[in-house]
């Protein structure tokens, strides 16, 4: 995939890549397509999950094909509507799931990083 942001360019990673038939796509923050970060760690795992599927698609696989997905907070009080997006994008999947509360993301505005992994062909 070409890079989305200089800092991908700048620390040399990609944002999702397929190898055979695993797809790993890097954490990603909920940014706006216009470069708005909503203040609700809620629409921000949403726009997380968004952009991951949309990455699998591009690279040839679903939704439906995700087998892992690990969630990171910086309130763990945002643990349950963090999970309600995840429930809303890839319940119907059922990957494994990790969510976990850190000290902080790159921004201060950041609330939640997500990354996950798909198998095409795994269509749970």
């Amino acid at each position: 995939m070409p890079p989305l942001s200089p800092f991908e360019e700048t620390a040399k990673f990609t944002r999702a890549i397929r190898v055979d038939n695993r797809i790993i796509v890097s954490g990603n923050i909920g940014v706006e397509a216009d470069g708005s970060i909503s203040d609700d760690a809620g629409r921000q795992a949403e726009r997380c999950f968004e952009q991951i599927i949309d990455y699998i698609q591009q690279l040839g696989g679903s939704s439906a094909d995700l087998v892992r997905v690990r969630m990171f907070v910086t309130d763990i009080a945002d643990a349950q509507i963090v999970t309600n997006a995840f429930t809303a994008a890839c319940g119907h999947a059922r990957p494994t799931g990790t969510l976990v509360a850190i000290s902080a993301l790159a921004g201060p505005a950041f609330k939640v990083e997500i990354e996950a992994e798909a198998i095409i062909g795994a269509g749970q």
